[in-house]
C-alpha cells in the first residue's frame, strides 16, 4: 500500500519539475523580448577599458526577431562603417579599410567583437540564450536594490554557441538581466556582465550602463553606455543583408 503514495510523490516533484523549467525558461523568453521587442534600434557608447589605456566607439545596432540583427560602429574615424552582420545562423563582418567582408565561423564566435571584452557571439548572437539553451531555476538575489531570479540556463547538446553555461540574474519589476554569468565547458566562469541606471528608453524600462568583466583579467572592462533606443517598428527583412551592411555609413 505504501507503493501508491510513493509513486504519486514522486510524479507531484516531476511535475513540479517540469512547471519549474518551463517557468524559468518563460521569464528567459520576456527578458530577451523585454530588451529588443520585436524590432529594435539603439545609439550607443561602447568604451574599452585598460590598465594603461582606453578606447571609444559610437556605435547603432538594429534587430529584427530573434534571427536578424546588424551593428554599425559610427566612430571613430577609422573605424567607421565597420559593421557586423546576423541572418539566422548566418554571421558576417564588414571591414571597410579593406573592403572585405568575413563570414564568422562558429570557432570564431568566441572572438573579440572589435577588441573589446564582449565576444561576436554576445553581441551577435544574443537571442540564441532562448533557443540554444535548456533553463533551470537556482533561486533569488538581490542585484543593485534590484529583487531578480537566478537561472542557469544549460547549452543544449551540439549548439552552435560559445558557453557551456550562462547564470542570469533577472529582475523580477522588469524582466531586465541585471547580472550574467559566462561560463567555459570546464564550467568555469570566463566573463561577468553587469547592468546599470535603469531609465525609460523608447518608451520601455532599459539598462542604459552594462559592464563586461573578464575574470582572468583584472583592470580590464568594457562598458557599453546606450543613449538612445525605439522599438517594434517596421522594417524589412532585406535592411538585413551583406549589401546594406556594406552600404551603412552613420
Amino acid at each position: 500500500m505504501r507503493v501508491v503514495p510513493c509513486l504519486i510523490a514522486m510524479m507531484v516533484s516531476l511535475f513540479s519539475s517540469a512547471l519549474l523549467a518551463e517557468t524559468a525558461t518563460e521569464i528567459v523568453r520576456k527578458s530577451d523580448l523585454q530588451m529588443r521587442g520585436d524590432s529594435s534600434y539603439t545609439e550607443a557608447t561602447m568604451k574599452i577599458i585598460r590598465p594603461t589605456w582606453t578606447r571609444t566607439m559610437s556605435m547603432k545596432t538594429w534587430s529584427k526577431g530573434m534571427d536578424l540583427s546588424l551593428v554599425l560602429v559610427t566612430a571613430p574615424a577609422k573605424d567607421k562603417g565597420s559593421a557586423s552582420l546576423k541572418r539566422h545562423r548566418e554571421m558576417w563582418n564588414w571591414i571597410p579599410s579593406i573592403e572585405r567582408v568575413v563570414k564568422i565561423a562558429p570557432s570564431m564566435l568566441s572572438q573579440s567583437w572589435m577588441g573589446s571584452d564582449f565576444t561576436n557571439d554576445d553581441l551577435i548572437n544574443q537571442s540564441s540564450i532562448v533557443v540554444d539553451y535548456r533553463h533551470q531555476m537556482v533561486g533569488k538575489e538581490v542585484f543593485d536594490g534590484d529583487q531578480t531570479w537566478v537561472i542557469d540556463a544549460i547549452a543544449k547538446p551540439n549548439a552552435p554557441v560559445v558557453w557551456n553555461k550562462v547564470r542570469l540574474w533577472i529582475s523580477q519589476s522588469t524582466y531586465l538581466q541585471r547580472k550574467v554569468e559566462f561560463f567555459d565547458e570546464f564550467d568555469e566562469l570566463v566573463n561577468t556582465m553587469k547592468t546599470y541606471d535603469v531609465k525609460m528608453l523608447g518608451g520601455r524600462q532599459l539598462t542604459s550602463r552594462m559592464e563586461m568583466l573578464p575574470a582572468d583579467k583584472p583592470g580590464n572592462k568594457t562598458q557599453i553606455i546606450t543613449h538612445q533606443a525605439q522599438f517594434n517598428f517596421a522594417v524589412k527583412d532585406s535592411f538585413f543583408s551583406l549589401s546594406q551592411m556594406k552600404a551603412l555609413r552613420d
